[in-house]
């Protein structure tokens, strides 16, 4: 896998990936609110935020030129010194072979390489062990926990970090 650039057209093929109410939520916590997405929901959710800056919508293609994995890449404040993973997601028939790990490393590596940040954070519901298991395996530990509130109930929400 390799990252490139979010493109317009990878919204529908994202949407296609969060196949229940249930991934979706894990996926987007409380930030859609509306399942199931239309093929253009992430791309008009994400345009403000990209033409705004200090949003990185990120898409890991397979060797075929295949969309394999998404996630963004956003500042949460003015401090140029951490960034926040999100919106982390593998296409389902990738999943459970060790591409998410693949797919966190590329990420890490983007951030060292293009970044000035020294700290990566991102959440992840405590009811999602094989993602938290993903996160833990690249460095990722945490530092806090929170309820959520989603359309679909209250989730423990587990906030992670990693030190570069």
């Amino acid at each position: 896998m390799f990252l490139r650039a979010y493109k317009k057209e990878d919204s529908a093929v994202i949407c296609k990936w969060l196949r229940t109410e249930e991934e979706f939520y894990k996926w987007s916590a409380d930030r859609f609110n509306r399942f199931p997405l239309e093929d253009d929901d992430i791309d008009k959710h994400y345009a403000p935020q990209i033409a705004a800056g200090r949003f990185i919508p990120l898409t890991a293609v397979d060797s075929a030129g295949n969309a394999a994995g998404h996630f963004i890449i956003r500042y949460p404040n003015d401090d140029n010194s951490s960034v926040r993973f999100g919106f982390v997601v593998l296409a389902p028939e990738l999943r459970g072979r060790g591409l998410g790990k693949e797919l966190m490393e590329l990420g890490i590596g983007y951030v060292r390489d293009n970044l000035t940040a020294r700290r990566i954070d991102l959440g992840v519901f405590a009811d999602n062990p094989s993602a938290r298991h993903c996160y833990e395996s690249v460095g990722f530990r945490e530092y806090s926990r929170r309820s959520c509130e989603l359309p679909i109930g209250s989730r423990e929400c587990i906030d992670m970090e990693l030190m570069l």
